[in-house]
């Protein structure tokens, strides 16, 4: 099983694992060795996961550090009791497995989460923030949580903390613009690799075809469609908003799934016949793209490129927020200016050329 390491040094094949997804949609990792059989618990790629694994591989019992209670004040603590509350709780579940994941890896370095957390000043923050300056993204979600953490920690009701350390310390400048805008020659390579008919190509095309976030995308199917039309109710952000949407289907996108049916009402679906988790999903299409020789590309970058050829090929700021669900029409412009640019630009070059030359 190919794992995706969480420090974003690349990925490494394990041996003995196997995926469960439970009733919930939740994917489960377990090891199977022989008549063995036993769950990972810890982060899936994080430094914990791979010494539970070789625990695991060499016969030793697992053993479970989130169960042991942490010391009342400690950063651990303040985690372990913003875990437990409504405020985190109630977050949808891809941002709290995020936040769970990012929170546990920042206690467990250097025993940092046996620290006092009223202690805790800016520049302890930032020395956080920093240690994973090589991962700009990765860096400032670091802080964007730890922001929220204390942001919870503050409120009356809780009253656990009287000020956010978090709260003035600077994100990262990620000169890369975020994750990398698909271009149609990348588009054209993974159609070359992952033809119609399977799975991956179908995963393309919804994404590319719809402007759909995958976390919508992946609980896509035929239930969903009305004269040619697919209808669903997109759910985005902390606080659950739900946005009625519906685009008709392009005839791409309508032969990418008559040729690859899933006999299931969702039409990706994971290899043992269960609908794919937002998460899981991402990991599996980035595989795909590796597949096809694009290990820089991802699924968050098709949604970018969508609206990027619509802009190009003539799009309005109003018809691109209608496709792509923005209420915001800065978003919008973001991709029009930019194409009305490239357009003026190749209109005006010849303008340069003022003559005189012998």
């Amino acid at each position: 099983m190919k794992i995706r390491l969480t420090d974003e040094s690349g990925t490494i094949d394990l041996k003995y694992l196997i995926e469960d997804v439970d009733r919930h949609g939740n994917v489960r990792v377990y090891f199977r060795r022989g008549g063995t059989k036993k769950r990972i618990r810890e982060p899936l790629g994080s430094l914990e996961f791979l010494a539970a694994y070789r625990n695991a591989l060499n016969g030793k019992p697992q053993r479970d550090t989130r169960q042991v209670p942490a010391e009342h004040g400690t950063f651990k603590w303040l985690v372990e009791q913003y875990f437990a509350s409504a405020s985190f709780l109630t977050l949808n579940p891809t941002t709290r497995r995020t936040r769970r994941r990012i929170l546990e890896e920042v206690c467990q370095v250097g025993d940092r989460g046996s620290n006092r957390y009223r202690l805790m000043k800016p520049r302890h923050v930032a020395k956080i923030r920093d240690e994973k300056l090589d991962f700009p993204e990765a860096a400032n979600a670091r802080l964007k949580v730890i922001r929220a953490l204390f942001k919870w920690a503050m409120l009356p009701e809780v009253g656990f903390a009287d000020e956010n350390p978090a709260k003035e310390v600077a994100r990262i400048k990620n000169s890369s613009g975020g994750h990398h805008t698909w271009t149609g020659e990348e588009v054209q390579q993974f159609w070359s690799r992952h033809v119609i008919g399977s799975k991956a190509r179908l995963a393309i095309d919804i994404i590319l075809l719809t402007g759909a976030r995958r976390a919508d995308a992946v609980k896509f199917g035929s239930q969903m469609v009305s004269g040619g039309w697919l209808n669903w109710v997109e759910t985005k952000g902390k606080n659950q908003i739900r946005k009625e949407r519906s685009i008709p289907i392009l005839p791409a996108l309508q032969a990418s799934i008559n040729a690859c049916p899933s006999g299931h009402l969702n039409w990706l679906v994971t290899s043992y016949g269960k609908p794919f988790t937002p998460a899981g999903f991402g990991n599996w299409f980035r595989d795909r793209c590796d597949e096809a020789g694009l290990q820089h590309c991802s699924a968050h970058g098709l949604r970018k490129a969508g609206a990027t050829f619509a802009a190009n090929n003539g799009a309005t700021t109003q018809q691109l927020m209608a496709i792509w669900g923005w209420e915001s029409i800065e978003e919008a412009e973001r991709y029009t200016k930019r194409a009305d640019r490239r357009r003026l630009a190749g209109d005006a070059i010849h303008l340069i050329d003022f003559g005189g030359r012998k």
